[in-house]
């Protein structure tokens, strides 16, 4: 065998080394065919189409009924004392908490792909548990009254009136940061073993708990339409997290005892995450910006109004391309032995969740969901179809965009993932710029072009570095080394 002292990894443009974790110190003694492919007792040279499939199941369906919680809240909101004010301050509280919550989101990817033993479950759930007092912190000092007029009142511009209120609001999601923390730690911990099901009995339980207690604050208690939907949003994925960390037992127990030598640093989970993290920051940044362009469109308000209806439609059919993150990342194997079979089933699903979405622009059924389901006038839903259309191909690009991330979280190259969507954030923001002010287009038309040219420009970014991890690890010897008996580190050495 080749000596792996004489081995050194190799990088490129993008700041990609695969397969080592960038900038950190790992240990790992593997057998030939290390991973969780073997540990949920799939022959990684054999991954069948159908294993996949009900591996990846129980998650799109966890997204899609995930789906369901803001209409659901929304509508009962619009129903009570007050909508108006009461939609507004709960829509600011909500998007105010998703902003903070979004460096800890893609923990989940993380735990997926990082935990493997004992050692390593112990360090990511410590930075785990770092990361949600931080971000709880930072939430607790914006809800200081002073602080919050300054950025809401006087900053934003919310009325006063509206502005005390979202802070009520948002007050109850001062647990909402930690608890998705938490639960993604636990639901990454599920997925790697192999229980992907658990994951939505975890989202049932989410969803039964939101809806109790929506009904419980709203005809009980008859709180204000705002405090009952952020205090539902923080029930809900309270209970989802407690549920999750019960169900995730056996899979801790079953984690392998931690060896001699075999480490993983805090360092090398910050060089990991840290590029996760700004990737959802910007990803969600992206959104007031999209809104601000709407508001200086042709047809500002028509494109306000059917932009939400719009994306909710979309996201039904990428939402199974959301799910193929982790199923790639977990289906991969220690050598890309998954790759192949991967990449077979993102181009049905490809091609599956796209079609359907044509298929539904193209019938009756575009008019039952825009004007039946959605409750838009005529008028609206002639403005919604050619966004719909526009974004047709949009549930494709998540799936390939997807499996991307997957293939450089697999092989612990996070770096370029950020770049990427610095990329996508950027080519939006120049589209509809150009959309709005050069093309005068309608504003929900331009939006939809932007965000389909920018996830285009993401995946195109992504090809190179992703197509060097994607090769198989012992056609690859260099970085983090996995050979049968073979103990390296990231740098090469013994």
């Amino acid at each position: 065998m080749r000596d792996s002292s004489q081995v050194k990894p190799r990088g490129d443009s993008h700041g990609v080394t695969c397969p080592a974790l960038p900038g950190g110190r790992i240990r790992a003694t593997l057998g030939p065919a290390g991973g969780v492919v073997e540990r949920i007792g799939v022959d990684s040279k054999a991954l069948s189409q159908k294993a996949i499939f009900r591996f990846w199941l129980p998650l799109a369906m966890t997204w899609l009924m995930m789906s369901v919680e803001g209409p659901f809240i929304a509508a009962v909101v619009a129903r009570l004392p007050e909508p108006k004010q009461n939609l507004a301050a709960y829509g600011v509280a909500f998007a105010f908490a998703m902003l903070l919550e979004s460096p800890i989101i893609l923990i989940m990817s993380a735990a997926v792909a990082l935990v493997e033993d004992r050692a390593s479950y112990r360090t990511l759930r410590n930075f785990t548990f770092m990361l949600n007092a931080a971000i709880t912190a930072a939430m607790a000092l914006l809800l200081v009254p002073a602080v919050f007029l300054l950025v809401f009142r006087d900053w934003i511009g919310l009325p006063s009136g509206v502005a005390m209120l979202t802070r009520q609001a948002a007050a109850f999601l001062l647990p909402w940061p930690a608890a998705i923390g938490y639960r993604r730690l636990y639901q990454g911990v599920l997925i790697r073993s192999g229980l992907t099901r658990l994951v939505a009995y975890g989202t049932v339980v989410r969803l039964s708990g939101m809806a109790a207690t929506t009904l419980f604050c709203a005809f009980v208690l008859q709180m204000p339409g705002s405090l009952v939907g952020t205090c539902a949003l923080a029930a809900g994925v309270t209970g989802e997290a407690i549920a999750s960390r019960i169900m995730a037992r056996g899979a801790l127990k079953r984690l392998e005892p931690s060896k001699p030598g075999v480490t993983l640093t805090y360092k090398a989970v910050w060089t990991f995450y840290v590029p996760l993290a700004l990737t959802s920051m910007l990803a969600l940044g992206a959104n007031p910006m999209v809104v601000f362009f709407l508001g200086q469109s042709r047809m500002a308000l028509e494109s306000l109004a059917v932009m939400p209806v719009v994306s909710a439609l979309v996201f039904l059919f990428a939402s199974g391309g959301l799910a193929f993150q982790e199923t790639a990342i977990a289906l991969m194997g220690a050598r890309r032995e998954g790759y192949l079979p991967l990449r077979r089933f993102a181009a049905l699903l490809s091609a599956a969740s796209s079609g359907a979405l044509v298929l539904a622009v193209a019938t009756p059924l575009i008019g039952f969901w825009l004007g039946t389901v959605s409750g838009l006038t005529a008028e609206l839903s002639a403005v919604a179809v050619v966004p719909v259309l526009v974004l047709s191909l949009q549930p494709a690009l998540t799936v390939a965009q997807s499996f991307q991330r997957a293939i450089l979280m697999a092989a612990r190259a996070t770096r370029a993932i950020s770049y990427a969507t610095a990329i996508e954030v950027g080519t939006i923001l120049i589209i509809l710029w150009i959309g709005v002010s050069g093309l005068n287009l309608v504003g929900a038309t331009a939006a939809a072009a932007a965000l389909l040219l920018g996830r285009a420009a993401s995946i195109a970014f992504l090809a190179t570095p992703a197509g060097k991890c994607r090769i198989p690890q012992q056609q690859r010897p260099h970085g983090l080394m996995r050979y049968a008996g073979a103990t390296t580190t990231a740098d090469g050495r013994r």
